[in-house]
């Protein structure tokens, strides 16, 4: 009897435990339940965009991928890159995007359009490399528009040193646009040393370096 009156007691014992706390275990399994599949949702979310963003970004590359483009694809090209860019802002792909939108933008001889597009790449970027590319093609930009020494302020910014010798090579083409030929000539060879080292070409720079050179000797 005592036996049984003391598996009744730890019966009671557990009926009044689960009163007191059944409600609280089952919501909190409940709410683990429902983060493992929020979780789940989550991801699955993040993969179907990431496959969007890069099926976009590639049509993207294949409409732009001739040197010349007909309006009618510009304009198809800009919409798409408006797309990537509001649809998946974060993405590498937006920001592969917008190099693509400042290339378009050259070609179409809006120069401005292009140079804010790249500072504001430069600006809004979380990767050095992208911003290292954009600060590349914003120093060649102002080249163009006779802006030399802009030019050399743009490169003296973060550049990895991945492209270290196309930022010594276009440094060089602002210190010759400014008539500083030591200058050209010292970043020139020390683009091909970056090269070397990187085992990476840089093309046109030895031709530079022998147009310098002969020059040089018929003056």
């Amino acid at each position: 009897m005592a036996e049984l009156r003391t598996e009744e007691e730890q019966l009671d014992a557990i009926k009044r435990w689960w009163k007191e706390n059944g409600t609280a275990l089952i919501a909190g399994v409940a709410i683990a339940i429902a983060a493992v599949v929020g979780w789940n949702a989550w991801q699955s979310y993040q993969e179907n965009q990431a496959q969007a963003a890069s099926m976009r970004y590639q049509h993207l590359v294949n409409l732009t991928a001739e040197a010349e483009l007909d309006a009618t694809r510009v304009s198809e090209a800009q919409a798409l890159v408006a797309e990537i860019t509001d649809s998946h802002s974060r993405t590498l792909y937006a920001d592969l995007a917008r190099l693509i939108d400042a290339r378009l933008a050259v070609s179409q001889g809006e120069l401005g359009q292009a140079r804010d597009t790249l500072e504001s790449l430069i600006d809004a970027s979380r990767r050095d490399y992208i911003q290292g590319l954009a600060r590349l093609r914003l120093a060649r930009l102002q080249l163009e528009e006779g802006a030399a020494e802009a030019a050399l302020d743009t490169l003296s910014g973060a550049i990895p040193s991945s492209l270290a010798a196309q930022q010594a090579d276009v440094r060089g083409d602002a210190h010759l646009a400014l008539g500083r030929e030591d200058e050209a000539r010292q970043a020139w060879q020390d683009a091909l040393t970056y090269a070397e080292q990187r085992n990476q070409p840089v093309y046109g720079v030895q031709l530079k370096l022998e147009a310098l050179g002969i020059e040089e000797a018929t003056l």
